[in-house]
């Protein structure tokens, strides 16, 4: 009797390499067997492009990738298997907590809890403590399968009546719970392989938050916390979140008298300060010459519509909940604007247009208006009004792909002249389901924007499927000085509205064809992008953009009428300068023009002013010795116009 040959799977590295291996070996087998090392490392698994955990069996042929920390999946893994610890913390030292959910974020992971006490700093010292305890303990985190009615049962029992809610949610008849320790929590998984592997870790905040982020619902307590698999990691990143508290552009902008957020005029309405006002006007300057530049024209468009126009674009249906109420107008129902795409579909089709017009690029500094939460509000990044620079690109397929191309390009002109150098890229695919438009668009579309990227010379990640509804998109986010990622720039097209509003063009052949349409904004609303800048600069901005960029500092009020005329002189060519002619110190001066943030001061005493030079210091740097005024007015305007 010939003995059975046991199946094997064929399994595909990233560097392309194949290997066979018996069916049933996990991914933590198939990383031994490539070091133990990586072995220490690894975290959860990639198969296919689906995340799973380390102890899984592989039944089947497929491409694997074994996710570290390194990865941003498997610091999802480490951060979504923290929560899971703090939040068995929680409930084994506060009887009759309930859970909610307890996601990874951006950086780190929170859990919500409903407590019948509010946590405090004291609190979260316990529970640190208690995740000690856990992580020694090694417990591995097991997956069970479940059925939904075992599952309500289970949590029933536990009177986890937010769990039960979710469950109630969820289609599925068969469901996934993880278990570590005597700690079972409702989840699809994965995770690290045990308890261990969160080597240091710490609870930064408690916040208040609406269960499912509705003020309808009750207020939950979110306890955030970070974690890593090394001591130095979180040291480093606790000296970067005491950085980026100095940085804070809530705190900068009231330093800065740039702007201010008042309860009196509403949350999330922003009122612009002049200096900040100074620093908005040149970005909006800078953005409009570039836009004219690369063939854009610019339009407007009010603030205010009929609710029909909503109802063309499909926005009542799929984004009432961030609207506003409509107003009665005449009889008639007016909505104020979330968007400003529809007035660009609406100007497009109030003309014929031949391919000859082709491509046509329109972009608008628009301000819009949103609902938000009073609890997601903060700073510049949340508010209810905004300005987003929009634009819209009209063309035929067979411009695609250079459209595209220019887009990327303008983008990365602009974000490297105000400094950002680092990017993560992400190209978004057609869903699964629910989209719109024909598979060829989608197709076609994709393959514009990879091409895109590919001459632009950008590395970029895939997200499949991860395309809104109506288009595939780029997305860039940009790191800035504190190695922060920040979504900026968005390259997306659409097949909705060219649709919904009957978009056409006459093509070469007589016949009536739908435009391709790509939406895109370069900063995605002025605030969020200043916020970001102002945090990025530590709200020491480069020259061309500060709203003071001299200071003028006489010794004493016997240099004042010399200091004015250097102030004149200055201002005639285009230079913003202010004096201070108080009666202080000049070491008062100098500080108060060093916190101020000024670029440029210059210091004037008697020997100066007999001599016709003053003494030049930059911000951050002290004195550089004395110059002319003419030679500094040259160096400066040098400076401003190459924006270095």
């Amino acid at each position: 009797m010939e003995k059975a040959t046991a199946h094997k799977v064929k399994i595909t590295f990233p560097d392309g390499s194949k290997k066979d291996y018996a069916a049933g070996i996990t991914p933590f087998e198939i990383a031994t067997d490539i070091s133990r090392g990586l072995a220490k490392k690894a975290l959860a698994a990639s198969i296919d492009g689906k995340i799973i955990d380390l102890n899984r069996p592989i039944e089947s042929d497929g491409s694997i990738a074994i996710l570290t920390f390194d990865d941003r999946d498997g610091k999802e893994v480490f951060w979504h298997s923290s929560a899971h610890i703090m939040a068995q913390a929680v409930t084994d030292l506060f009887p009759g907590t309930t859970l909610a959910i307890g996601p990874p974020i951006d950086e780190g992971f929170y859990y919500d809890f409903d407590s019948p006490e509010p946590f405090t700093d004291e609190d979260l010292a316990r529970i640190e403590d208690r995740m000690r305890e856990i992580i020694k303990g090694d417990f591995s985190f097991n997956r069970v399968e479940c059925s939904k009615q075992e599952a309500v049962d289970l949590f029933g029992k536990n009177k986890e009546t937010y769990k039960i809610e979710i469950i109630s949610d969820l289609e599925d008849q068969e469901l996934t719970l993880y278990k570590h320790d005597s700690f079972v929590d409702l989840c699809r998984g994965p995770h690290v392989p045990s308890t261990s592997r969160i080597k240091a870790f710490k609870l930064t905040s408690v916040a208040g938050a609406y269960w499912r982020g509705s003020e309808k619902n009750k207020m939950l307590q979110r306890i955030y916390g970070v974690s890593f698999p090394d001591k130095s990691s979180l040291d480093d990143y606790l000296k970067r979140m005491e950085e980026a508290k100095r940085r804070d552009h809530r705190k900068l902008g009231k330093q800065l008298d740039l702007f201010s957020l008042r309860e009196e005029v509403g949350g999330g309405l922003v009122l612009w300060h002049p200096k900040g006002s100074v620093v908005r006007n040149i970005i909006e300057n800078y953005w409009k010459e570039e836009h004219v530049k690369a063939g854009y024209e610019l339009v407007y468009s009010p603030h205010i519509a009929k609710l029909n126009l909503w109802r063309t674009s499909g926005h009542t249906d799929f984004y009432s909940e961030d609207m506003y109420s409509p107003m009665d107008i005449d009889g008639e129902l007016y909505q104020i604007k979330p968007m400003n795409c529809p007035f660009h579909m609406e100007m497009y089709r109030s003309s014929l247009h031949s391919y000859r017009e082709l491509p046509i690029r329109w972009a608008e500094l628009g301000t819009v208006y949103r609902y938000e939460r009073s609890g997601v509000l903060h700073g510049l990044f949340r508010v209810r009004a905004f300005t987003q620079d929009d634009a819209h690109i009209f063309c035929t397929p067979d411009q695609i792909e250079d459209e595209i191309v220019g887009v990327v390009n303008l983008s990365l002109k602009i974000l490297k002249d105000f400094k950002f150098y680092d990017y993560e890229v992400f190209l978004s695919t057609k869903p699964e389901t629910d989209f719109v438009g024909i598979p060829e668009r989608w197709d076609m579309a994709e393959k514009a924007l990879a091409n895109a990227l590919e001459r632009a010379g950008l590395d970029y990640e895939v997200d499949e499927g991860a395309g809104a509804f109506y288009g595939p998109k780029i997305d860039i986010k940009i790191r800035d000085a504190l190695k922060r990622s920040w979504q900026c720039t968005t390259i997306q097209f659409d097949f909705n509205l060219p649709e919904r509003f009957g978009l056409t063009y006459t093509d070469s052949d007589n016949q009536h064809k739908e435009p391709f349409v790509v939406h895109r904004a370069i900063f995605g609303s002025i605030e969020r992008f200043f916020a970001v800048m102002l945090e990025h600069y530590a709200g020491a901005f480069p020259l061309w953009l500060a709203p003071v960029q001299v200071k003028v500092l006489p010794i004493s009020d016997d240099q004042n009428d010399v200091s004015q005329s250097i102030v004149d002189q200055m201002v005639e060519n285009g230079l913003r300068v202010e004096l201070d002619s108080r009666s202080e110190k000049i070491g008062y001066k100098i500080r108060d023009a060093e916190t101020q943030k000024i670029p440029v001061m210059l210091i004037i005493g008697k020997r100066e002013a007999e001599a016709g030079t003053v003494s030049y210091r930059r911000h951050g740097k002290g004195d550089l010795g004395s110059k002319s005024v003419s030679e500094i007015i040259t160096l400066l305007k040098s400076e401003v116009s190459s924006k270095i």
